[in-house]
């Protein structure tokens, strides 16, 4: 299993469609007895919030968050944690907003320090 992502700082590694998160969102999780969270903002996304579950290197989250433009968005997703060979951390996400049309894939990861 990879490691703890509490405290960990992570980064989306391209740009998402507009008026979701990008490469200037910032996400810090934090892990406790199998339950993460985290907040997360930047770029189109003024304040967003997640909440789920981590069994072994499988988390599954909720989402909502609060876009530049006043509305809110809400949706489900599906991670897989991964080691870098340096150690940085790296999840590969598979999406589905509950609130509106779409889904889609991601990757954030550990910036380089």
């Amino acid at each position: 299993m990879a490691g703890s992502l509490d405290g960990v700082v992570l980064v989306p590694v391209a740009d998402q469609a507009p008026g979701q998160v990008g490469t200037r969102t910032r996400f810090t999780y934090h892990e406790r007895d199998g339950h993460i969270w985290a907040e997360y903002a930047g770029g189109d996304v003024v304040r967003g919030h997640l909440v789920g579950t981590r069994q072994g290197d499988r988390i599954d989250f909720r989402y909502v968050q609060l876009k530049t433009d006043g509305r809110t968005a809400s949706g489900h997703c599906v991670s897989t944690v991964a080691e870098l060979p340096d150690g940085r951390l790296r999840l590969e996400e598979s999406w589905e907003w509950e609130s509106q049309e779409g889904s889609g894939t991601s990757v954030v990861e550990q910036p380089l320090s």
